[in-house]
């Protein structure tokens, strides 16, 4: 039996190969798959093109996808055709990310697992059940505190002349974009939420300045009231965070939570490390070889 196992965020996915006794045998990367963006075509010719896929993916017996955007049955078909064309032995299964993040932080608690990276959301682990509250709305409406609510923040105050001199200054020299690149690429190329998200590296370096550090205690502020006063034990049961936002953040991240008594629990920049460790204890147990 070889076990692969992927979590997907919008912008990079973490693949890694388990052999029967729960070994790992090899990690790799691709970008990651939506299936919002992405179609199964488009899973196909990268996973195809892929020189480690292409050594493992005769002997691979099951796979296990945890995706952004696979949140329902037509959605995650998408990226399950994608990969059952590349892993023609394996059987194949699709989930949404949220339910890879709340198996990779469950520390035996029922507990709320949030992602805030490119995009955002939450759920709530029972330790047999994964529930949600209220949807993920994607960068355009939602996706509270992501990297892509914040490159909007950024983008706007570029665009409106709204940056101190320095900052601005900073921001042509680093990308030299003009407003018809910005628009282009936010509204008519593709992957226009990862293009957004992008811009985090911008805002972590200028953390300081006072206008982005209202931002962040914004952007955090608002992800806390939608995305995990919902939920009815965010009084007494542990919070934990997943995603590049929550984890180079984190600071800003925890002050926020401190304001409302929030016991924060693990902040993880990725979860395929506690992913695998769940598989080898809850799932792969009963997985037929």
């Amino acid at each position: 039996m070889r076990v692969l196992i992927a979590d997907s965020g919008s912008t990079k996915c973490d693949w890694q190969l388990l052999d029967a006794s729960g070994k790992e045998v090899m990690e790799f990367h691709t970008m990651g798959f939506n299936p919002y963006f992405h179609s199964a075509d488009k899973v196909e010719e990268v996973m195809s093109a892929h020189a480690d896929v292409e050594a493992i993916q005769s002997e691979v017996t099951h796979v296990f996808f945890y995706g952004a955007g696979s949140s329902s049955a037509p959605l995650c078909a998408i990226i399950e055709e994608g990969l059952q064309r590349v892993f023609k032995q394996a059987a194949v299964t699709v989930d949404h990310d949220l339910v890879g993040a709340a198996f990779s932080t469950y520390d035996g608690r029922p507990g709320i697992t949030c992602i805030i990276g490119t995009g955002s959301n939450s759920c709530h682990f029972s330790g047999s059940t994964v529930s949600e509250e209220v949807p993920a709305l994607a960068y355009i409406l939602g996706d509270e505190a992501s990297g892509s609510w914040h490159g909007k923040k950024l983008l706007a105050a570029k665009l409106y002349h709204q940056l101190p001199a320095e900052i601005e200054a900073d921001f042509d020299a680093m990308y030299g974009l003009t407003k018809d690149d910005i628009v282009d690429r936010v509204y008519l190329k593709e992957d226009p939420n990862v293009f957004l998200a992008s811009f985090m590296t911008f805002i972590g370096k200028h953390k300081s300045e006072p206008m982005f550090k209202a931002w962040l205690a914004e952007g955090f502020r608002a992800f806390i009231d939608v995305h995990v006063k919902c939920f009815d034990g965010w009084t007494n049961e542990p919070v934990h965070f997943i995603g590049s936002v929550a984890y180079h953040f984190q600071e800003e991240l925890r002050a926020e939570c401190a304001k409302d008594g929030i016991e924060v629990g693990q902040i993880i920049k990725k979860p395929i490390d506690g992913l695998a460790a769940y598989h080898l204890k809850h799932i792969l147990p009963h997985v037929e070889s």
